[in-house]
């Protein structure tokens, strides 16, 4: 069988913690911060951590993780 590929738009959003759970950054946080209000822009500088049901989706992006 063949060896599972690594989808590369996931090996650059997401990380994993020393737990294998999955970290990501927030989106909307690039440019035209002026529209933006002070407080979505100060919530969108923490990362989070992915759901349970959604981490099975990306550990299968990511084969090497978890």
């Amino acid at each position: 069988m063949p060896k599972m590929k690594t989808v590369s738009s996931a090996k650059k959003r997401f990380r994993f913690t020393s737990k294998g759970r999955v970290k990501f950054k927030r989106g909307y946080h690039s440019h035209i911060l002026t529209s933006k209000s002070t407080k979505k822009k100060r919530e969108q500088r923490k990362g989070g951590i992915m759901t349970a049901v959604e981490e099975p989706r990306v550990k299968r992006m990511l084969p090497y993780g978890g």
